[in-house]
């Protein structure tokens, strides 16, 4: 098939002008047309050894790809189902060392991929007809100190009648002594102890293919790795903790070496795409060398052990890794890596074109006469020889603040938020993409939520993480950020706009009220958080930012609260309440008295703008800010009975990149 256009520098962006009848190159079509959809961050690209033309879809959190008419090329698509990790095991102080977390389950039908022994994971074609099909993006199990780890979440792609549809299973908890079948899932959670019934069995329920495979086998003194997609996890020898077990490279989302920020890198071959690896198992607490695992390639967290007692590292945010296991020392208690999120992608042929790109990185899709990359994990920006443009428009977004979870929790504040345009340089030239994890949430008394993760385009150009939400009596202290954190017990809220840039990155934090009151909600991108609400109520979290109209693809607009696509739902109505980023988490309520609430995400009447809605007494968590959103973890007051304590993380941020196509 040919297609005949003007536009020479990029052939690819001409053809979606000609079968969009918007660019300047749009001409008649004379050629078939591929399937229609909506739904995820887009991906066009080129297979290079085929010459097919693909779009993918990308989801990173929950939505539906919503399919209006099936083509020419046929009906069916291909897809990557990857479940959330399990987390590894946290233990107390000189506790022995825990297991890593299993990778989240991996089923896919995309040809050619094979397990580390070879065997094909690739199952049955998957039609489809003219409507809605709902995604669910599981999470992650979530770090808790000093216990066992707990589970992922399943990951769906299918029809509405669920039994139809592609389930994959969250991966296996890791821990101490979980047995039975506590630690089994779509890839099983690793042990402290030897023994049959302590290793974790993957592919539960069955699949076929298998979605996962087995931990190792721990030895009485260290920890076995988590079960990987591609390998089990590696048996514990007597001192040291053992490896994750590998994932699996799909290539689904574009050519191998040019994705780069889709999945995990492969430190060998240097390229993305790498899904669902086991966590790290730890270490020895006395023994030498005492040392935690690697992670499974493919997002496995490392486990920690001895000399380096610490967490375990967390499995990578949509790749479905697994958490690393932790061992207790120095007097402290650790918390096991959480688990990773998962993914899923869905794709399909919309023509047969050979062509070269601009630029690689992230995911790439053509709006109106823009070439748009779109970073929901760090990676590289590389141009090509044939690049023409003199600047590129872009928006930098930090991961948001996490919110306070023990007594009047102050919300986390959103990530800041950057855009602009700027020279890229000479050429070719390779720029590095970083995009900022969300912080952790704080479970201890007078001890501040972590900050946001900074995200950058370069280093001149980085937004600052969002400040971590306060609480405790006295209060610990807002953090200061991108966007400040929420006040907690009497205290005021963190300071925005840290460090400076003009324009502003983001805006200042609630503050907190008087004892056995509220906290103050995070600030967001676009406002202040709200102070507590008189007489109880939490603070509403600060209004987000609209990303500018450059980067708003309808075929990549969010779907629900849960997003599903490029931002989350804002204010208003219509076109104006899509696209929106970085709000402000809410803050918590103490008080028991009926209607009283934490505040909202994101402004009033939320969760807008990915910013995590405040929790409230008794032992109500507040909402985690959603997935690339850079949005604040809403505050909590659990009181000290609840347990385990898991909500309230702050959203991950984002980079959007755009240029003339």
């Amino acid at each position: 098939m040919g297609i005949r256009s003007q536009n020479n520098t990029n052939p690819l962006a001409a053809y979606l002008d000609v079968f969009s009848s918007t660019g300047t190159d749009a001409v008649t079509p004379a050629a078939p047309s591929g399937l229609t959809a909506t739904g995820g961050v887009i991906s066009d690209y080129i297979d290079p050894g085929s010459g097919n033309i693909y779009r993918a879809h990308i989801f990173t959190s929950s939505g539906a790809l919503n399919v209006t008419t099936t083509g020419s090329f046929g009906d069916t698509v291909e897809y990557l189902v990857v479940a959330g990790g399990g987390a590894g095991g946290g233990t107390v102080s000189a506790g022995g060392g825990r297991g890593g977390g299993g990778a989240g389950g991996l089923r896919t039908n995309v040809p050619g991929v094979q397990n580390a022994g070879g065997s094909p994971l690739t199952g049955a074609t998957f039609p489809v007809t003219a409507t809605s099909y709902p995604v669910t993006v599981g999470g992650g199990g979530a770090s808790v100190s000093n216990a066992n780890g707990l589970p992922g979440t399943p990951s769906y792609f299918g029809p509405p009648s669920a039994p139809n549809g592609i389930t994959a299973t969250g991966g296996g908890a890791g821990g101490y002594q979980l047995g039975s079948n506590l630690n089994d899932g779509g890839s099983g959670g690793g042990d402290y102890s030897a023994g049959t019934p302590y290793v974790g069995l993957g592919n539960t329920p069955p699949t076929s293919p298998p979605q996962g495979n087995n931990s190792g086998q721990g030895s009485n003194s260290t920890a076995a790795g988590g079960g990987g997609a591609g390998a089990v996890g590696s048996d514990a020898p007597s001192t040291a903790g053992s490896a994750g077990g590998a994932g699996v490279q799909v290539a689904i989302a574009g050519p191998a070496p040019d994705t780069t920020g889709v999945g995990a890198l492969n430190p060998g071959p240097g390229q993305y795409q790498w899904f669902a690896g086991g966590g790290g198992g730890a270490g020895s607490w006395n023994a030498t060398p005492g040392v935690g695992a690697a992670g499974g390639v493919g997002g496995g967290g490392a486990g920690k052990g001895k000399p380096g007692f610490g967490n375990g590292d967390a499995g990578g945010t949509s790749t479905g890794g697994g958490g690393g296991g932790a061992t207790g020392g120095g007097g402290s208690g650790y918390a096991g890596g959480s688990g990773g999120s998962g993914i899923v992608v869905v794709r399909y042929k919309i023509a047969e074109l050979t062509a070269t790109a601009k630029a690689t990185g992230g995911a790439i899709s053509f709006h109106g006469d823009k070439t748009i990359h779109t970073f929901t994990s760090s990676g590289t920006f590389a141009t090509k020889a044939n690049w023409s443009a003199a600047n590129v428009e872009y928006v930098v977004v930090a991961g948001g603040g996490g919110g306070y979870n023990n007594d009047t929790g102050g919300g986390g504040g959103a990530g800041g938020y950057r855009t602009g345009t700027t020279p890229i340089g000479a050429h070719p030239v390779s720029t590095a993409i970083q995009v900022g994890a969300g912080g952790a949430p704080s479970y201890t008394v007078r001890v501040t939520a972590s900050s946001g993760g900074p995200s950058y385009f370069g280093t001149p150009l980085t937004a600052a993480g969002g400040g971590g939400g306060a609480g405790g009596n006295p209060h610990s202290g807002a953090g200061d950020g991108g966007s400040g954190g929420g006040g907690g017990y009497l205290g005021p809220g963190g300071a925005g706009n840290t460090p400076p840039t003009s324009p502003s990155q983001g805006n200042p934090g609630g503050a907190g009220g008087t004892p056995g009151a509220a906290g103050g909600g995070g600030g967001g991108a676009g406002g202040p958080g709200g102070d507590q609400r008189p007489p109880y109520g939490g603070g509403h979290g600060g209004i987000g930012k609209q990303l500018p109209t450059t980067f708003q693809n309808p075929v990549s607009a969010p779907t629900g609260t849960g997003g599903g696509g490029l931002g989350y739902p804002g204010p208003g109505t219509g076109a104006a309440a899509l696209f929106w980023v970085a709000g402000g988490g809410g803050g918590a309520t103490d008080n028991p008295t009926n209607g009283v609430s934490g505040g909202d995400g994101g402004g009033p009447g939320g969760p807008y703008a990915g910013g995590g809605n405040g929790g409230h007494y008794p032992q109500t968590s507040g909402e985690a800010g959603k997935v690339n959103s850079g949005g604040g973890g809403g505050g909590t007051d659990d009181g000290d009975d609840a347990s385990p304590r898991i909500n309230g993380s702050g959203g991950s941020g984002i980079v959007l990149i755009a240029y003339p196509s």
